[in-house]
């Protein structure tokens, strides 16, 4: 089972997606948080391929990456990221790592593949448009299948599109497929998608299942656990048959794996 797209290629399972990049203990020491320049770089430095992060907009139309939707845990101001503009946020985490936007962090880290979480609707086209002309190294998904295919589309540019991976409904519907013991109603529902990117666990419910795994596989389609900081977890997860680790502990996963042959 090995997809097509370019992002998935020359490259081998268990795939390491470096969670928001990588912060390390003297790194934070230092004031450097997550989805910056210092935290890609770090990740990158770490031998990091692929690199999982989100993405806003500012006031002024910048695609900025950035997980959460004002400034509150990250710089301490409580503002909205869409109500703040570009200069203004460089100018807050110029001493956190440094803000990139999405443009700089596809130009300034060629080599690096991206895996993007669009993070607010009014992100979406702006985020596909950006995207387009780096299509075979960017995978996109959103918790939001609509504000998924909206950036999708956006990106189609000359035929070529980025990679994608499952929203809630797109999940919430393998998982029926599952239940019914289904794999033709798996691969129906997973036509289009090339990665599932879910959690072991979500409260009771366990979503991650050998089950999951074969139908996926059947269909042609990766399966990214997050996050797993967990040594012990990680080497379980991979016994298991699970395509990827998104981790805030590249370092840690990357060891783990260095060495092994690809399983596919």
């Amino acid at each position: 089972m090995t997809p097509q797209h370019p992002w998935f290629a020359r490259a081998t399972t268990p795939r390491v997606l470096a969670h928001r990049g990588l912060v390390t203990a003297e790194a934070a020491a230092d004031g450097v948080t997550e989805n910056t320049f210092a935290a890609i770089a770090l990740a990158h430095g770490a031998g990091a391929t692929y690199v999982e992060s989100d993405c806003h907009l500012t006031a002024d139309g910048a695609v900025v990456l950035f997980h959460d939707a004002d400034l509150t845990r990250v710089a301490g101001d409580p503002r909205a990221v869409a109500d703040v503009r570009l200069h203004e946020l460089e100018e807050l985490m110029a001493g956190r790592g440094g803000l990139l936007t999405l443009t700089q962090a596809l130009e300034s880290f060629p080599t690096l593949r991206f895996n993007l979480d669009v993070k607010a609707a009014a992100a979406a086209a702006a985020v596909g448009a950006a995207v387009a002309p780096y299509a075979d190294r960017v995978l996109l998904t959103s918790f939001s299948d609509a504000r998924r295919r909206q950036a999708l589309d956006a990106a189609t540019r000359e035929g070529v599109r980025p990679a994608t991976s499952a929203g809630r409904g797109v999940i919430a519907r393998l998982l029926l497929a599952v239940g019914l013991r289904s794999p033709a109603l798996a691969r129906r529902v997973l036509r289009g998608i090339d990665a599932v990117q879910i959690p072991e666990r979500q409260g009771l419910l366990r979503v991650l299942t050998p089950r999951l795994l074969d139908y996926a596989h059947r269909a042609s389609v990766e399966v990214h656990v997050w996050t797993v900081n967990d040594p012990g977890d990680m080497r379980r997860l991979v016994a298991l048959g699970v395509d990827g680790l998104v981790t805030d502990r590249a370092d840690l996963a990357l060891a783990l794996v260095d060495g092994d042959k690809p399983r596919r």
